[in-house]
């Protein structure tokens, strides 16, 4: 190796060492709290579940197990993307015509074979959220007859959900159900009402009527629950979840009066036009990774906040929320979806390197081979 090529080499770790080699490299902090993972998916750009990091379920329940008179038919063919007709704007109707985004769908009337009745579900396909900021822009359905849901999961005694009973909305009254599913519900049959761990909180907007931001933040010893930024509860004890699950959204009926009601004499939707996860990894692979991208968490824009928004996402302007994975060099070694809505690639998914350390290094390097020529 030449003398100039020594040189370059050096400099390039010597400047590597004593800042970050790209935006966000060690994380991103929701009210102080340092997250090391990303997941962000914009619904209303993307135009099917491949490679979208959710996968749509596919299971029966029957109607004993359901707990309701009527089981439930998850079916992928009732998750259907509805992308913007434009790349440029970020509110209207889809390309089928309707709210654009991803359409979770209850269908009414028939039952089909063994009284189920066709529902949508999705789920992320990374398991390893342990602890974190979650949060996705929502419009749930005017039918009466379902329960709509965007919940964190790992069975059925650890769950943090947020459901609308759309049966519940009237002119003065449109509620979320704010739950944390445990042990203790599990003893009261299911029944997380009977527990410390259940609040209707009435919303002062109907959440049929556009879309809003609805978000969990959970740590170890709480969770808190908001709507547009507005914090509306904080649940705590032994009821808070220590294992590592997974993000899904979900709408269904089983027929039960005293909760999803239906089924719905109309087709429901539910749209979703975005998730945005900050969270820590359980993977060990994931932490190491973090540890040898995060050189010097204090290096300037090493870590960075994560936006709040400040009013519904709904409308060109405010429905244009903040995506790190849309910019430049601000999701080094995460998972993330294509660079931009606005190119023909989005929503391949890859990891990122550095653009600043590959831009950097290629810089240095031809510097360097420029001088031994010219020598």
């Amino acid at each position: 190796m030449s003398l100039f090529v020594r040189a370059a080499t050096l400099l390039s770790a010597l400047l590597f060492a004593s800042s970050a080699s790209a935006d966000c490299e060690c994380g991103y902090i929701v009210n102080g709290t340092l997250y090391t993972e990303l997941s962000e998916s914009d619904f209303l750009h993307m135009k099917n579940t491949n490679q979208s990091g959710w996968l749509p379920q596919e299971y029966q329940i029957r109607s004993d197990d359901a707990r309701g008179p009527f089981g439930k038919d998850a079916s992928p063919r009732q998750v259907i993307f509805n992308p913007l007709k434009s790349r440029y704007d970020w509110a209207g109707d889809g390309i089928l015509g309707g709210d654009a985004g991803a359409q979770i769908i209850v269908r009414a009337g028939d039952t089909g074979e063994g009284g189920l009745i066709p529902m949508g579900e999705m789920a992320t396909n990374r398991t390893d959220m342990l602890y974190g900021s979650f949060r996705a822009g929502i419009k749930v359905t005017d039918q009466p007859g379902t329960c709509g849901a965007f919940f964190w999961y790992l069975d059925d005694t650890h769950e943090i959900d947020m459901e609308f009973l759309s049966s519940q909305f009237n002119e003065t009254s449109h509620p979320v159900n704010l739950v944390l599913q445990s042990e203790a519900s599990l003893a009261a049959g299911y029944d997380a009402g009977a527990t410390d761990d259940f609040q209707v909180h009435q919303l002062p907007f109907d959440p049929s009527g556009g879309f809003h931001e609805y978000r969990f933040d959970w740590f170890q010893d709480r969770v808190e629950f908001y709507a547009d930024g507005v914090l509306l509860k904080t649940m705590s004890g032994d009821s808070v979840p220590s294992k590592p699950g997974h993000l899904m959204l979900s709408q269904w009926s089983n027929g039960d009066p005293k909760w999803s009601g239906g089924p719905p004499e109309q087709d429901a939707i539910m749209t979703v036009n975005y998730v945005k996860a900050y969270f820590n990894s359980s993977d060990t692979k994931r932490q190491d990774d973090w540890s040898n991208r995060c050189r010097d968490i204090n290096a300037p824009n090493a870590t960075c906040e994560v936006p709040e928004i400040t009013a519904p996402p709904q409308g060109n302007v405010s429905a244009k929320t903040f995506f790190f994975s849309q910019q430049q060099n601000m999701t080094v070694n995460q998972t993330v979806p294509g660079d931009n809505p606005n190119t023909e690639t989005s929503g391949a998914w890859s990891i990122r390197p550095s653009v600043q350390a590959f831009s950097t290094t290629m810089i240095l390097l031809s510097f360097a081979f420029f001088m031994e020529w010219w020598s």
